[in-house]
């Protein structure tokens, strides 16, 4: 999907369409603008009961800013024409205030983006039913048996997916179209937005090898930095390189892949069932908080990722039986610690006391800008027996333990 997050935004507010955009900070607070329109416009005009309706009429000049923005806020998207500007996904919304001041800034709204995301899945399994979810905003589909999806290379079936995705929804995609996973993912950036792009295997070397080495989806930061200490820059400069020299530089595992990748070689197939390892949430925070001096706040916070994470794991029928937490501190250094059940949970509460425990385990003296909680270890709810009352007591009585830093007492209020 083209820009998903900001795509969904621009639906509801068609009036900022062609202009920068960036989505994300924190929670959406509409009440922000409609009390900002009712100052401007005291006579009633807008009021709470008719603000929904009329979203498309406020003003552009009435939406927040870049400009000034101070906060640890990270973009989700960006509009192209906020892109232009070197503004993209991740970057912190302070760097980005930088280089892209006038672009407007709107909070995320997850739960829009998700019904947007069931939709154009639901499309498309209408007309492809071999779908592999990759996400809120992608998938891969495998239309080797669709009637007609081999006419012009697969381009009449990617223009239908295009069409019908864009009658129901107004949203756009990019399709990319080649023998395999890896070269259509690669594909599908090639001419967004609205972009259709085919891949042979006879195009490898025109339009694969002149690309980066990080357009490979697999290859990150620090294997593309190490690939460039060697002189590797291109996909072709890769392929270049035999099969013992990659593995001898970058393991057997990681060196073969590599060499296949570089040849365009996947032959991952497109898997319609797929059971998630865990589910997380986490959040940083807008300043950095001190689990003593900011002790209730915190314990809030905690408290919310536990119940977000259960509400998760019961929505999608998981249970888990590692439960885990990842801090992040002021200077950027990140630690996780986690505890393994004698049986599977989704019940908050629960994920609250053994999250609380892991807490014990990590040194809390100094500030903290991000806080997590992992659930993992998931099966199907309701397919291992329930344990006994040992695990129900060991829950709620957990046995006092000394951490790695001498600390007894638990920082964070567990009720």
């Amino acid at each position: 999907m083209d820009a998903f997050y900001a795509s969904c935004e621009l639906l509801r507010y068609p009036q900022l369409k062609g202009l920068p955009v960036v989505i994300g900070g924190g929670r959406r607070k509409e009440d922000d603008l409609l009390g900002k329109l009712q100052a401007a416009y005291p006579e009633g005009e807008w009021t709470a009961e008719t603000f929904a309706e009329r979203l498309d009429c406020i003003p552009v000049d009435f939406f927040p800013r870049l400009a000034g923005y101070t906060g640890r806020g990270v973009i989700t998207t960006a509009t192209y024409p906020a892109r232009q500007f070197g503004v993209g996904s991740a970057m912190g919304l302070m760097k980005a205030a930088k280089q892209c001041p006038q672009a407007i800034l709107l909070p995320v709204d997850f739960e829009r983006y998700r019904y947007f995301s069931r939709t154009f899945k639901s499309i498309i399994t209408d007309i492809a039913p071999l779908m592999q979810d990759r996400g809120v905003d992608e998938v891969y589909i495998d239309f080797t048996d669709v009637p007609g999806g081999q006419r012009e290379g697969g381009r009449v079936l990617a223009r239908l997916i295009q069409k019908s995705i864009f009658e129901a929804t107004g949203l756009t995609c990019s399709v990319g179209v080649a023998p395999n996973k890896l070269l259509a993912k690669m594909a599908s950036e090639f001419n967004k937005p609205k972009g259709i792009s085919i891949v042979h295997e006879a195009d490898l070397q025109s339009l694969i090898w002149p690309l980066a080495c990080r357009k490979i989806n697999g290859v990150g930061p620090k294997a593309d930095e190490k690939l460039q200490g060697f002189g590797i820059h291109t996909i072709g400069e890769l392929a270049a390189r035999d099969l013992p020299w990659l593995t001898e530089n970058f393991g057997k595992s990681y060196g073969a892949w590599l060499h296949d990748a570089a040849w365009g070689r996947d032959d991952r197939p497109v898997e319609t069932e797929s059971e998630p390892v865990s589910m997380s949430r986490e959040t940083t925070f807008e300043r950095d908080l001190h689990a003593v001096r900011d002790r209730e706040e915190l314990g809030a916070v905690f408290t919310r990722l536990c119940e977000q994470v259960a509400a998760d794991l019961q929505r999608k029928g998981y249970e888990g039986k590692t439960i885990g937490i990842k801090l992040r501190y002021d200077n950027f250094q990140a630690v996780t610690r986690d505890q393994s059940l004698p049986g599977y949970t989704a019940d908050a509460k629960h994920i609250r006391q053994v999250a609380g425990q892991c807490l014990k385990r990590v040194d809390l003296s100094r500030r903290l800008r991000l806080l997590g909680v992992r659930v993992g270890s998931l099966v199907k709810a309701g397919t291992v027996a329930a344990p006994g009352a040992s695990y129900s007591e060991a829950i709620a009585n957990p046995p006092p333990e000394v951490n790695d830093h001498g600390q007894t007492q638990l920082l964070f209020p567990l009720d």
